[in-house]
């Protein structure tokens, strides 16, 4: 099996010609991100995807609207979120993009397992109506908030697909999860992703993975992640998907009074995906995409 790393869109900034560029130099194999609005942003994606040979993981946010889209509306039924779905793949159609699949971020997470169970089945159905691949994340506000619910409707729906992104479940949690043993076992050969952000008790988004006092919450997201990628060996996976997916908007610390953000996030993700890359072969005995030499030193990531 060979990893691949994406690139995620999330905080990249406005240039998607050079966030598409520094992906590819850095060996990258592809970006991850929702799909713009406009149809100039649209095409622009679109020329930068096949400028520098990347491929597109895209992204489907179900049950927000507005200005805070990627946000559940409390009062949204599990009609509304499949219509907000569905239209998100008839926008990944009509694009003319090919994504390799779609990550969502859906469901609420104050639905009973009942209506987790509804919409996730009817979801299924709608990718597979699409022909699209569907990948469902863990995530905070979301049904897959926590290992719990999480294991319940996967036991419910076995054939779903899982993103895993467990950065979430520690801070619901207030743990490493290592502790939810039994969610683990049952979620860990349903996933089909990794979003790489480590996680620590407290929040999302540890300052920085390389700072040694947060060594003990990047080796428990690597074992997490080494354990995946032997699940989806014996799947027989033959290609592994991984983003490094430091983000801004509260993730991302600051300072005090001043608002100056304590790392660069393209340097953070870069870390992660050369760290990775270096554990993936260590662990599995196996190559990772190529990942060229970056003149940004792990120290240039860091403001002093």
């Amino acid at each position: 099996m060979q990893l691949q790393l994406f690139r995620t869109l999330w905080g990249h900034g406005d240039d998607i010609h050079r966030s598409a560029a520094e992906a590819a130099a850095a060996g990258f194999s592809g970006l991850e991100g929702g799909l713009p609005g406009a149809p100039i942003a649209r095409r622009d994606l679109a020329q930068a995807l096949e400028d520098s040979g990347l491929d597109i993981i895209g992204e489907i946010c179900t049950g927000g609207e507005g200005d805070e889209w990627w946000i559940p509306r409390r009062e949204a039924t599990v009609k509304d979120h499949l219509a907000t779905l569905e239209q998100g793949l008839q926008n990944w159609d009509e694009s003319g993009l090919s994504p390799r699949f779609i990550n969502c971020m859906a469901g609420l997470d104050a639905w009973t397992l009942g209506q987790s169970v509804e919409f996730f089945g009817a979801a299924m159905a709608l990718g597979a109506q699409f022909g699209r691949t569907l990948s469902f994340e863990t995530h905070r506000s979301r049904a897959f908030y926590a290992p719990w619910t999480t294991t319940a409707v996967v036991r419910q729906l076995p054939e779903i697909r899982i993103t895993a992104d467990f950065s979430h479940w520690c801070v619901v949690a207030e743990r490493l999860i290592d502790t939810e043993e039994e969610a683990l076992e049952v979620v860990i050969p349903k996933v089909h992703h990794i979003q790489a952000r480590v996680g620590y008790p407290q929040g999302p988004q540890v300052p920085h993975p390389a700072a040694p006092e947060y060594r003990e919450c990047l080796e428990a997201h690597q074992r997490w992640w080494e354990r995946i990628w032997q699940s989806q060996v014996l799947r027989g996976y033959q290609v592994s998907t991984m983003t490094p997916e430091f983000g801004p908007n509260g993730y991302l610390q600051t300072l005090p009074f001043t608002g100056r953000p304590v790392a660069d996030l393209w340097s953070l993700n870069l870390w992660m995906g050369q760290t990775e890359r270096a554990h993936f072969e260590a662990a599995m005995g196996a190559p990772a995409t190529p990942f060229a030499n970056t003149s940004r030193s792990l120290a240039s990531s860091l403001h002093p």
